[in-house]
């Protein structure tokens, strides 16, 4: 694999490797670090409304175990190119409770299903540069 995907995979491991206890708490610099999310794009996420996170006395922000949950999954939906105003949309539903879970589900599989075909036009994107790697002499498969 080249560098890139394999910076892109350990993030993600580090991020399954470092859930918080259920009742810790994260500074901004644990929450990315943590996450691999930026501390500036953490709080964009908190500015347009993706995130609330609560203040210590001090006015310090304060992540919680759910917080960084919903970090990893904003992060993991944008992977997906989920845009801002639908993780927007979804944020919103998941405020309005139990009584939006049908549309977050409508919504989901939805987007499963972009991800899908997505991931299906890269394969066959892929077989067709592997193609021109053995056309020109290379290894198609590392």
């Amino acid at each position: 694999m080249t560098a890139s995907v394999d910076a892109a995979l350990d993030r993600l491991k580090r991020q399954d490797a470092a859930v918080p206890a259920p009742d810790a708490t994260l500074t901004i610099a644990e929450m990315a670090e943590r996450t691999g999310v930026s501390a500036h794009t953490l709080r964009y996420y908190e500015r347009i409304g993706l995130l609330s996170v609560a203040r210590d006395a001090a006015g310090y922000r304060v992540y919680t175990a759910g917080d960084y949950a919903r970090v990893v999954f904003l992060n993991r939906l944008r992977m997906t190119g989920m845009s801002i105003r639908d993780l927007q949309g979804y944020i919103a539903l998941v405020a309005e409770g139990e009584a939006s879970v049908p549309e977050r589900l409508q919504m989901m599989l939805a987007h499963r299903d972009a991800v899908r075909a997505q991931i299906q036009e890269l394969t066959f994107a892929l077989e067709t540069i592997e193609f021109k790697i053995a056309a020109y002499g290379g290894h198609a498969q590392p």
